[in-house]
């Protein structure tokens, strides 16, 4: 592997230290980068937003920051990508919809500003399934992103993009959102790690209402410990959120260097609401002989839930899709939208009060069983997705194509139920199916325990290192260990 090569590869931690050694510098960095986004992204589809000279004029300032003498951040220099629904100045911002293809964003929201202040190269835009509201990774404005393990397979969503970028090398951060598993499925399915952290750790303004509890921004990155130095990064409170949380003083790549164990973990292959694939099942649980080996617990149980998916569509996701169906003329898109987008929108005009009462209710009472069953285990483990990766051109897995739209969008993963908690949870790499695609372990905290998580995971990954495991420069080819 050549330098420049090496330089893609490497991870945001150890690129940092060679950083502030003076080792290589900003400049070479984006040149080697720029290099593996030139050759990939026209096949992958992970960067929809990219200005190379930008890049390059804003990696010599911080080169030339290397000849002071004040300390640099941990961020210094390390690229970075922001999902193209994240408002970063003069950049779009149209979540993949063709009838919001001319907006432009005016300003950088709290997360992408703090990504930019800490000294991070920003590389550009990634990728999104259309609207936001599926885990598959095409949309009408610009076309699918391909996950680089199989270009024929989808890189899952909604941050598709952020997903597929990561796990091909170009970048070694990535900023996604989650508003029922869009950062943990493009994770699992592209074989990176990814966090959603507790409602309010990082700031949103994303959403044009300030008390959405079910939508956060996190980092995607190819290690736990980057996972953890990108969240330090975009964490703390921010007043133009009512919901962001005080800082708590952690510095969450730090706290990784703490004892954690041995834990009580509960898992379960199905939360009780869906099937999962035998093969699935069989590579999460040897992934669970690690925790095992660390001298931990395992045990099968669950929360008693009933219907989660019911709550969550009637009490989430269609009302606020609902307010979105008297922004355009949909008419007159037909052929330019998704088809269940629409249906998602009309489903939630179509919602009584009571309805989504109710949901809201469901939801509460969710809350109250996760947190007592965590009294009794210190983390809840489950799969991220239940059925194997499909391809980048359908809507769903095959098997669930002629199911109704709600089991068609939930029916096959095991992550919304911790946005409508809005407990801490991540997915990282559990091994690999015999067609060669990465399989994804989700781990869910204690409301709030963010660090606890984080342990969790770097201690898993120190039992079993995967980040050596990447596909080859050629996306159709896979290479691991």
């Amino acid at each position: 592997m050549s330098h420049s090569e090496s330089l893609c590869w490497m991870s945001a931690v150890e690129l940092s230290q060679q950083i502030a050694r003076r080792n290589v510098t900003p400049t070479e960095i984006a040149e080697a980068v720029l290099r593996h986004i030139e050759t990939l992204n026209p096949v992958l589809n992970a960067f929809v937003y990219h200005d190379p000279d930008q890049v390059l004029s804003d990696a010599k300032k911080l080169t030339e920051d290397l000849a002071g003498a004040r300390p640099l951040s941990r961020l210094h220099g390390i690229p970075y990508s922001v999902k193209e629904v994240c408002a970063v100045a003069n950049t779009p911002v149209t979540s993949g919809i063709v009838a919001f293809k001319d907006e432009i964003a005016d300003r950088d929201e709290p997360v992408a500003a703090r990504l930019r202040a800490g000294g991070g190269l920003f590389l550009g835009k990634t990728n999104v399934a259309e609207g936001g509201y599926k885990a598959s990774s095409n949309n009408h404005l610009y076309g699918p992103t391909r996950n680089p393990w199989d270009i024929t397979k989808t890189a899952g969503g909604s941050s598709s993009g952020a997903g597929s970028a990561t796990a091909a090398g170009m970048g070694q951060l990535a900023q996604g959102t989650d508003g029922g598993g869009s950062i943990r499925i493009p994770a699992a399915v592209n074989g990176v790690v990814g966090f959603k952290p507790s409602l309010g750790r990082i700031p949103q303004t994303r959403l044009a209402g300030r008390f959405h509890t079910f939508a956060f921004h996190g980092p995607i990155a190819r290690t736990v410990p980057d996972a953890a130095l990108m969240l330090t990064a975009m964490a703390g409170f921010d007043d133009a959120d009512p919901l962001s949380l005080p800082s708590d003083g952690v510095d969450y790549l730090a706290a990784l260097d703490r004892p954690i164990g041995p834990a009580r973990i509960a898992w379960s292959p199905d939360l009780g609401i869906t099937t999962c694939d035998p093969e699935i099942r069989s590579i999460c649980e040897s992934a669970l002989v690690a925790f095992v080996e660390m001298g931990w617990t395992v045990d099968e149980d669950r929360p008693a839930w009933k219907d989660p998916a019911r709550a969550m569509w009637e009490g989430v996701w269609a009302p606020l899709y609902a307010a979105k169906l008297d922004a355009v003329d949909w008419d007159n898109h037909v052929g330019h939208v998704d088809e269940e987008l629409i249906q998602v929108m009309r489903d939630g005009a179509r919602l009584t009060t009571i309805q989504v009462q109710r949901a809201d209710a469901a939801r509460g009472k969710m809350v109250d069983e996760l947190r007592e069953f965590l009294h009794r285990f210190d983390f809840l483990v489950t799969p991220v997705t239940t059925l194997h990766t499909f391809g980048h051109d359908e809507f769903c897995p095959p098997a669930l194509a002629n199911e109704p739209l709600l089991e068609r969008l939930m029916g096959w993963v095991l992550t919304y139920p911790f946005n409508m908690t809005t407990n801490p949870a991540i997915s990282i790499p559990a091994g690999f199916t015999s067609d060669g695609m990465p399989v994804g372990l989700q781990i869910v905290g204690r409301l709030r325990a963010d660090a606890d998580v984080l342990c969790a995971a770097a201690a898993f990954e120190t039992m079993r290192p995967w980040a050596q495991n990447r596909p080859r420069n050629s996306p159709t080819v896979v290479e691991k260990s």
